[in-house]
C-alpha cells in the first residue's frame, strides 16, 4: 500500500545525529518525519561517555598504533576485543584502517575531524535553548591521566596535532591533578587536560530534548522499521516500511551503523563496521567526579552522569547481532574502581551499544552518487555527540539547495571505491 505523505525529507534514524537534522530541518521550515523503529536516542546514543568536544582531531588510527594492538588483543582487560571467528570479516576493514593511519594522511583527516566538531558546545546550549533541558550541558575540562609520569608529554603525535590546531591543552603534575580531581588515585602522576570543553550530565536526555523541540516545528516521528528506500526518478523518494511505503522530496540516511544494509541494493559496500562499546554505570558512587577522565591507556572515560558515575570504553569487534558480553563491563567496573578507589560498586547498571565506524574515522555525508534525492548522515564513530550540530546545518544546506560551509570532499561515500 502506497501512502502519500506531506513531507519534504524523510530522517531513517532517531539518533543524536537524526535528532539534531530533523531540528535544523523543521526550524528551516520543512515538513520532517523521522523513521526508526525505536524510541528516539534509545540505542547507541544512549551510552556514550558524555564528552561534547570541540577539538576532536585525532584520528583512532595512528603511526604505530598497530604496534600495540598484540598486546591489547592479549589482556582479557585490554581496551580492544575481538570475537573469535570474527577475525577474518574484520581483516579487510584492520587493512584499511592501519592504512589511515599513515603519517602522510593523518593530518587530511584531523582536519576533516576538526571542521566537524568546531563550536559543538555553544551549539548544544542553543539548540537546548527553550527546552527546559539547558543544565545538561556543563561547560568542564577532558583530563587525561596518567600512571607514568613520562608518557604524558604534549610531544607525542596525537597532542602535536591537536597543538597545530590552537587547541588549549595543559600538562599538569599530580598536585594540580589532585586539586582539579580529589578523588582520582595516588597512582596517576600526571595528566593532560583539554579545555573548553563540554560535558552531558544526561545524553539521551539532550537528544530527546532536541527531538520533542523539533517536534514543536514540523516534525514527526514514525515507529517504523525501513526495510528499504528508492530514489527519485521522477515522482519522489520512496520509504518501504513493513505496511506501507512513503514518498518523500528528500531521504536523509542516519541510521548509524544500520545504514549500511538501506545501500546494499544499490551496489554501495562500505567499510561500515559495528565497533563495539560498554559502559557501566555506578548509580549511588558516593564521590563526586569534576570533569570527563580518560585513563590514557586503558582508553576508557568516566563521567558524572544524572544517574550516578559512568564509565565508558572498549571497542568490540564481533558483528551487528551477536550477543553482548557484558564481561566487558565488568572490566570497566574494576577500572573503574582503581581510577577512583573511594568510589562505591554497590550498585550497578551495564549497556552496549555499536559505534557505526568506518576505517578513516570520518563519516559518510551528503548527496550520494547516482541515488537522486538520498543524502547520507552516517558513520560518526566515537564522534557523534560532538559532531551531530555541524553535520545537522551541512545536511540542511544540501537539501535547501545552500553551499555547505565544510568541504564534503573528504566525507563523501565515492572515497571507498
Amino acid at each position: 500500500m502506497s501512502q502519500e505523505l506531506d513531507c519534504d525529507v524523510a530522517v531513517i534514524g532517531a539518533g543524536i545525529i537524526g535528532a539534531c537534522i530533523a531540528l535544523e530541518l523543521a526550524e528551516r521550515g520543512l515538513k520532517v518525519f523521522i523513521f526508526d523503529p525505536e524510541s528516539p536516542c534509545s540505542k547507541t546514543s544512549y551510552g556514550n561517555a558524555g564528552v561534547i568536544s570541540p577539538w576532536t582531531c585525532v584520528p583512532q588510527s595512528m603511526p604505530g598504533l598497530w604496534r600495540q594492538i598484540p598486546n591489547w588483543l592479549a589482556d582479557p582487560d585490554g581496551p580492544v576485543s575481538i570475537r573469535p571467528g570474527y577475525f577474518p570479516k574484520l581483516l579487510p576493514w584492520a587493512l584499511r584502517f592501519f592504512s589511515a593511519g599513515r603519517e602522510n594522511r593523518i593530518d587530511q583527516i584531523g582536519d576533516a575531524l576538526f571542521a566537524l566538531s568546531q563550536g559543538s558546545v555553544n551549539a548544544y546550549k542553543k539548540r537546548l535553548k527553550g527546552t527546559g533541558y539547558d543544565h545538561l550541558v556543563h561547560d568542564a575540562l577532558y583530563v587525561h591521566v596518567y600512571q607514568n609520569k613520562s608518557s604524558a608529554s604534549l610531544d607525542h603525535r596525537g597532542w602535536i596535532m591537536r597543538r597545530d590546531r590552537q587547541v588549549p591543552v595543559e600538562l599538569i603534575d599530580r598536585e594540580t591533578l589532585k586539586k582539579l580531581e580529589p578523588e582520582i588515585s595516588q597512582a596517576y602522576n600526571a595528566a593532560i587536560i583539554i579545555k573548553n570543553q563540554g560535558r552531558a550530565k544526561d545524553p539521551a536526555r539532550i537528544g530527546t530534548s532536541i527531538m520533542k523541540k523539533a517536534f514543536s516545528c514540523r516534525a514527526r516521528h514514525l515507529q517504523k522499521k525501513v526495510n528499504a528506500i528508492q530514489p527519485d526518478h521522477g515522482n519522489g523518494c520512496k520509504i518501504i516500511t513493513d505496511d506501507h511505503e512513503y514518498k518523500s522530496n528528500n531521504i536523509v540516511i542516519a541510521a548509524g551503523v544500520w545504514s549500511k544494509r538501506l545501500l546494499q541494493n544499490f551496489g554501495f559496500t562500505v567499510p561500515l563496521e559495528a565497533e563495539r562499546g560498554y559502559h557501566v554505570i555506578f548509580l549511588n558512587p558516593e564521590i563526586e567526579i569534576n570533569n570527563s577522565v580518560m585513563d590514557a591507556d586503558g582508553k576508557f572515560v568516566a563521567s558524572s552522569m544524572n544517574s550516578g558515575i559512568r564509565i565508558a570504553g572498549t571497542a568490540e569487534f564481533s558483528g551487528l547481532n551477536t550477543k553482548a558480553n557484558f564481561n566487558r563491563s565488568k572490566i570497566l567496573a574494576k577500572q573503574g574502581k582503581k581510577l577512583f578507589p573511594r568510589i562505591n560498586v554497590g550498585e550497578t547498571k551495564v549497556w552496549m551499544g555499536s559505534r557505526p565506524s568506518f576505517p578513516d574515522s570520518l563519516p559518510c555525508l551528503g548527496k550520494i552518487p547516482g541515488l537522486n534525492g538520498i543524502i547520507a548522515a552516517f558513520g560518526h564513530s566515537h564522534y557523534g555527540l560532538g559532531m551531530a550540530p555541524k553535520t545537522s546545518e551541512i545536511i540542511a544546506d544540501c537539501i535547501t539547495g545552500e553551499a555547505p560551509k565544510v568541504d564534503l570532499k573528504p566525507y563523501a561515500i565515492s572515497r571507498f571505491k
